[in-house]
């Protein structure tokens, strides 16, 4: 009888051990409704339409609101790992002048491209002084 308890209780301890371990599905941002999107259409719908089809945008366009983006995320994550990248997609909206939708795009990770940082320091005119000249580079220069 004791050697069955036991056995219950590893089982049990190993069922929640597994289940911890079961990945974690996350979606962030705009979810796209497919419907929504596909009955929208260049030089048809204005921007209203797209505001009451898709809702507001994440972001627009920095210089003017010429460009709405609607971006998403999905990510998954097993127990105390960090989060995977399933699917990213971006979808934006460009308008004309007359606020009708000039084009659509819709961008995922695929279409992403690496950027490199550059690692230049910019120069500073002065001297650089160590932290024991700053500390005893100001001594007799208090005036009373």
């Amino acid at each position: 009888m004791r050697w069955s308890g036991r056995i219950r209780l590893i089982a049990l301890a190993f069922t929640f051990a597994v289940a911890a371990c079961s990945p974690t599905l996350d979606s962030r941002g705009f979810v796209a409704n497919e419907d929504a999107l596909a009955s929208l259409e260049p030089g048809q719908n204005s921007r209203t339409d797209v505001s009451q089809a898709l809702g507001t945008p994440s972001t627009q366009g920095t210089f003017g609101n010429d460009t709405w983006y609607y971006m998403s995320e999905r990510t998954e994550t097993v127990a105390f790992l960090r989060p995977k990248v399933i699917e990213r997609k971006i979808i934006a909206i460009t308008f004309d002048q007359a606020d009708l939708i000039e084009d659509i795009f819709i961008y995922t990770e695929a279409d992403g491209q690496p950027v490199k940082l550059v690692s230049r320091v910019t120069p500073t005119a002065g001297n650089e002084f160590t932290l024991i000249q700053q500390i005893f580079g100001n001594l007799g220069r208090f005036n009373n």
